[in-house]
């Protein structure tokens, strides 16, 4: 029990130097902060991660890597990450083009957007939509209504 509450604050802290070491540039820095907590199931260290790979920041750019990242954090709930990942489906990079899924991550995204960031991926989801058909349009709400997220362990 002490161990967990010893190793807390050192996890906080390591994400505090992560995200400064992002703001101020240092990827690379970042990159070596993000992925232990990203292997251990930080869905916010795994957002991270999946921007370094998907603009080559710190680590070499790696779509089918970003992806991954984003996944794992998309399916925990991370709506940065949902939106990241639904932008990955709909150009087809490091995941089979697929407008459906795209669409169903991009809706989950505007769902549990912050108010800020609302209206912007309203915009991009629905240049998504205009793409598809009635028939995909209610697939990827069905798959978006099915959807829970599951942290992981």
């Amino acid at each position: 029990m002490l161990t967990v509450l010893t190793a807390a604050p050192a996890s906080a802290q390591s994400m505090r130097q992560g995200v400064a070491a992002f703001n101020r540039q240092d990827y690379q820095r970042a990159s070596r902060i993000f992925i232990p907590q990203a292997e251990r199931g930080n869905p916010i260290a795994q957002t991270y991660l999946g921007f370094l790979f998907e603009n080559g920041r710190g680590v070499p750019q790696n779509y089918t890597e970003a992806a991954m990242w984003y996944r794992r954090a998309a399916e925990q709930g991370d709506s940065l990450a949902q939106y990241s990942l639904g932008l990955l489906y709909d150009r087809g990079q490091g995941v089979p083009r697929d407008i459906v899924e795209a669409s169903k991550w991009l809706n989950l995204s505007v769902a549990a957007a912050p108010p800020r960031t609302r209206q912007a991926r309203q915009l991009i989801r629905d240049a998504v939509t205009s793409k598809m058909s009635r028939g995909e349009i209610a697939q990827a709400r069905l798959r978006a209504l099915e959807w829970a997220p599951v942290r992981e362990h």
